[in-house]
């Protein structure tokens, strides 16, 4: 049996060149291919974080599975309760519900193609992250989207140690 995705009927090539980067100093995001763009597909974004940034807070989605995988650096992954640590080429795949955040490890900088699916339309979230980043509007703001981009923020203090700590 084969999935098609409405829209999604042809490739869809993003440059480099092109793709809008948000984000606050210590964290960048590359906006590569939105959920609009892939017929509800995928979405995907490449993280770059510096030494020891925080990539996102613990959270989980409930429709969406997804997958971080390392291209440079050393990151720390919150899946459910564990943290893993993740090294160029290695993958990692966080199913829906389960609860995640991510960051570079400490002293280390580290790049993350991130890919969500089925994608969701998460570019508005990144720039909304920046303007909250910015100080332009408050974090709560984040509470009243939680449905629009199906990512619900949660408490989790195994990654709260493993921050304390330096893991």
């Amino acid at each position: 049996m084969s999935i098609v995705f409405p829209a999604f009927n042809r490739s869809v090539i993003v440059r480099a060149r092109d793709a809008e980067v948000v984000g606050a100093p210590t964290a960048k995001v590359k906006l590569l291919a939105d959920s609009s763009a892939t017929g509800g597909a995928l979405s995907t974004v490449q993280v770059t974080l510096e030494k020891g940034a925080d990539g996102a807070r613990p959270h989980r989605h409930e429709h969406s599975a997804e997958m971080f995988y390392v291209l440079n650096g050393v990151v720390q992954v919150l899946s459910g309760t564990e943290i893993v640590r993740a090294e160029p080429g290695d993958v990692i795949i966080v199913p829906p519900m389960l609860p995640h955040a991510f960051s570079a490890e400490r002293g280390t900088s580290a790049e993350i193609l991130i890919v969500i699916a089925p994608g969701v339309e998460r570019f508005e979230y990144f720039r909304q992250l920046t303007r909250i980043a910015q100080g332009k509007e408050p974090p709560e703001s984040l509470r009243d989207v939680q449905d629009l981009y199906d990512t619900y923020f949660l408490n989790s203090p195994e990654w709260e140690a493993a921050l304390r700590s330096g893991r």
